[in-house]
């Protein structure tokens, strides 16, 4: 049966979001940046809201990192992914810029994405991916590979699509509510938003 006026939900809501990869190669022309199409396609298959995307594609430069992230906050991007740039070679910067810019830390995505990606390879240890609030702005540095970012974002599932481990983004619509940011609704195939039930408004 349609939804009558009286019942029809409201349309989902608009929202800015920042993408922005990190690397010399790829800024320069080198090879083909693959960071910016993964985080977009995966973002518009999880988010039933219409997005606005401000993509930018940037050279592991701290300053660079720093500046462009201020850029998107002010510009009102309530939620930016980054990828590439969070290991522990020289040029690997993302996340020192990252934490510059931060009015609070938050760990716990690090920590998961880590956990993640421990099923897969030893070397997870490795990765430094870190998650930081700057005002109405959720910030998260995500893994360089498109497959990693995929698995870090949806969470590990058995072989009938039932979840074993919880994807990072299943925390993010609910924390951007917590800092004023545009209700996300996520399609529940790809990535299952997790909220009290104080906090759920409606569901599609």
């Amino acid at each position: 049966m349609p939804d009558t006026p009286a019942t029809a939900l409201p349309p989902p809501e608009p929202v800015t979001i920042g993408v922005v990869s990190v690397s010399d190669r790829a800024s320069q022309g080198v090879y083909e940046d693959q960071g910016l199409p993964t985080l977009q396609d995966w973002l518009t298959r999880a988010l039933h809201n219409p997005i606005t995307f401000d993509a930018r594609l940037i050279p592991d430069e701290q300053e660079r990192i720093r500046a462009t992230l201020v850029e998107l906050a002010s510009a009102g991007c309530s939620l930016i992914l980054t990828t590439g740039g969070t290991g522990p070679a020289p040029r690997d910067v993302t996340p020192e810029a990252t934490l510059a810019v931060a009015d609070k830390v938050m760990p716990g995505f690090g920590e998961q994405m880590r956990r993640i990606s421990q099923h897969f390879v030893p070397t997870a240890i490795l990765s430094r991916q870190v998650a930081v609030i700057r005002g109405q702005s959720l910030i998260i540095n995500l893994p360089g590979q498109p497959k990693a970012i995929a698995e870090t974002l949806e969470g590990l599932k058995d072989k009938d699509g039932a979840p074993l481990v919880p994807g990072i983004f299943a925390a993010v619509p609910y924390c951007v509510d917590l800092i004023g940011g545009p209700y996300l609704e996520t399609v529940d195939s790809v990535c299952k938003a997790f909220r009290p039930k104080s906090a759920v408004r409606h569901q599609r």
